[in-house]
């Protein structure tokens, strides 16, 4: 099963805004809560791009595999500032072929910020169109079997 959380921290090394630490079926991004969540935003955006350039994370688009590697339409995640989220939602996440985009409402605090997307990050996952390729093992989201 797929689990991304957000946290917002107080220990990221100096300098480091936004960390991504990847392993099986689980991703962990950790936010520095002491930073304005603009600055958090922009390192979070490049964060995620170096993820998706050295993982493998898979979109099931109707019938179609987008990859990182798919032609005109590289899998590709943006973090964007939006004065339509209300400030009670925080966070939404639109997808369309090879694209998701995650739509902030400006007002929050890193703090709010990393609790809307958790949220949003379960709802979105569990739509069934996302798998990862780790260890040789497809991960997705179904309900972990017992491994031997």
């Amino acid at each position: 099963m797929l689990d991304v959380a957000y946290k917002a921290v107080e220990d990221l090394a100096p300098g480091r805004l936004a960390t991504i630490d990847e392993d099986r079926g689980t991703i962990r991004i950790r936010l520095d809560k002491n930073e304005s969540l603009a600055a958090v935003v922009r390192q979070l955006n490049t964060e995620i791009e170096r993820l998706l350039t050295t993982s493998h994370w898979f979109q099931l688009w109707k019938t179609e595999i987008v990859s990182r590697d798919t032609p005109g339409c590289p899998l590709r995640i943006q973090y964007l500032f939006h004065s339509g989220v209300p400030r009670a939602l925080g966070a939404c996440v639109g997808e369309s072929r090879g694209t998701v985009r995650v739509y902030i409402c400006p007002e929050l605090t890193t703090e709010q910020f990393a609790a809307a997307m958790t949220e949003a990050s379960r709802k979105f996952l569990a739509g069934g169109h996302w798998f990862q390729l780790y260890a040789g093992q497809i991960i997705d989201n179904s309900p972990e079997t017992n491994r031997v």
